[in-house]
């Protein structure tokens, strides 16, 4: 783990870092879940995090043995109206829903004058900032369309870095998700992992909630 004194930059991950979207997701899932008389349960909704909208479909599908009843065609459909829907839930979003902290620590980092990058394998990540009145502290964003790989590799990561222009090792990337972690480590960067400490055990710095993220909390760990 590098110094913190090292420290020039923060490349941020979006979904369950700054906002909580998978709700609005889950949500979308769901009205599809019920247009093709699929059953819906906890379990699938969990399996559904992190999952391409086409693997998501098929999952769905599957629980309700539905496969074989629709064409590419038909799928490809469905995928569109869950995202449609998705769109939806996203416009009614408002800087009400930024996690606890964030915009504080936000506002903290900027003005010690760390540069900033956004690092979310979603297309949507632009359409959610500016609903929380968040675009102006992110003008780098890595495009998810120039990426050949997702996480765990270290593609995107490095990415980030590399829009503000510093090494690897002079940032500091913010997860919630072990592959999100994986991928920070395998960058080079320092990682923070915000949830469950079983689950990000491989990351550099662990907090419970975005609340506890502060720059003083973070320089405590890396002293």
């Amino acid at each position: 783990m590098a110094k913190f004194s090292d420290i020039k930059g923060f490349v941020f991950d979006l979904d369950g870092v700054i906002t909580d979207t998978s709700v609005f997701h889950s949500q979308a899932w769901h009205q599809v879940a019920d247009k093709v008389g699929a059953p819906w349960s906890k379990e699938l909704e969990d399996g559904l995090k992190g999952i391409s909208r086409m693997d998501s479909l098929e999952m769905i599908l599957k629980a309700g043995n539905l496969s074989d009843q629709y064409t590419e065609d038909q799928k490809i459909a469905l995928a569109t109206e869950k995202n449609t829907n998705y769109l939806k839930l996203v416009d009614q979003m408002t800087p009400d829903n930024i996690l606890p902290g964030i915009k504080d620590f936000l506002d903290d980092i900027q003005s010690h004058g760390y540069l900033l990058s956004l690092a979310s394998a979603s297309k949507n990540a632009p359409k959610v900032l500016e609903k929380l009145q968040l675009t102006t502290y992110f003008p780098k964003i890595v495009d998810p369309k120039t990426l050949s790989k997702g996480k765990p590799d270290p593609e995107i990561y490095l990415k980030g870095a590399e829009l503000i222009n510093l090494k690897p090792e002079q940032c500091i990337g913010v997860e919630d998700a072990g592959a999100g972690v994986e991928s920070i480590n395998a960058a080079g960067e320092t990682s923070i992992g915000i949830g469950d400490k079983q689950i990000l055990k491989d990351a550099d710095i662990n907090f419970e909630d975005t609340g506890e993220m502060t720059l003083t909390n973070i320089q405590k760990q890396m002293a």
